[in-house]
């Protein structure tokens, strides 16, 4: 990382919410990422982290203006950060729909022409931003991780992948079965090519059945008037999967609930109250 300017900076909770906008060398371009501190952060002692992905269309604003997880993060002594989805800038390819290029990066590391050069998502929050983080005083290298909807499927698939790097991981409205609906299909098309074979290495379900060399529990909640739960989330298919490979899941359906930040800000003191468990053990 090089060339970090803080561009927002607001008391908040007794702590500072923050943006800091940076020159990315796995994405090959500029990116924006919101910091939270809580009040504890500055006493002597590193604090935990909380990765937040972000879903479809989204940036690092929606989390931090929309979810009041500063509330619980600054009573927990958690550090909250949530990057933007995808590398963006005007030499970074694009698409006009709003579910590929520029807020659609899926998380994934995009080996196709003309994606391959900047879209390199999972190993910028697997490897890059981390380092640029607990490269602060403030932060230690203890982690969680949790998202919403493709960045739900974020979080659930770079846990799967990584054993031992996250103490606990969440999601909301997760797109578990990316290889098997709509939205994954074309992005993993476009991003990783045509063999289906190679998108299953970003598939929470099928990585649950591979079987994962940490079984991390995982909690998620779901909205059942989603109106993307039969097409694109499919949630039951995490849930079979699960249970035949004995992995912990608690998947809870919320009665009412859609796919907004109104669903996410309903939860996101459990789902914070749930890390900070893990990240404190």
């Amino acid at each position: 990382m090089s060339k970090t300017e803080r561009i927002e900076h607001r008391a908040c909770f007794g702590g500072w919410q923050d943006v800091y906008r940076h020159r990315s060398d796995v994405l090959g371009s500029e990116v924006t990422v919101g910091v939270y501190l809580p009040p504890q952060a500055g006493q002597g002692k590193k604090l935990p982290v909380l990765y937040w992905l972000s879903g479809l269309t989204c940036n690092e604003q929606n989390f931090i203006t929309k979810a009041g997880a500063q509330r619980y993060a600054a009573e927990h002594g958690i550090i909250i950060v949530a990057p933007d989805t995808s590398p963006r800038g005007d030499d970074v390819p694009n698409d006009e729909a709003y579910d590929l290029g520029q807020g659609a990066g899926f998380y994934v590391n995009a080996t196709r022409d003309p994606w391959s050069k900047h879209y390199r998502m999972y190993d910028y929050i697997v490897d890059e931003l981390p380092a640029w983080v607990e490269a602060d005083g403030a932060a230690s290298d203890v982690r969680a991780i949790s998202g919403h909807s493709m960045g739900g499927h974020g979080a659930l698939m770079i846990a799967l992948k990584n054993p031992g790097r996250y103490r606990s991981v969440s999601a909301f409205s997760p797109i578990v079965a990316p290889s098997q609906v709509p939205w994954g299909e074309k992005a993993f098309g476009a991003y990783l090519g045509d063999d289906r074979e190679a998108w299953k290495q970003y598939d929470t379900v099928e990585l649950v059945k591979q079987g994962a060399a940490e079984k991390l529990p995982l909690l998620i909640d779901q909205g059942d008037a989603d109106e993307f739960l039969e097409g694109q989330l499919k949630p039951q298919l995490l849930r079979a999967a699960a249970e035949a490979a004995g992995h912990p899941l608690e998947l809870r359906m919320q009665p009412g609930y859609d796919h907004s930040y109104y669903f996410i800000s309903s939860f996101i003191g459990d789902h914070i109250a749930h890390h900070a468990k893990a990240l404190k053990a």
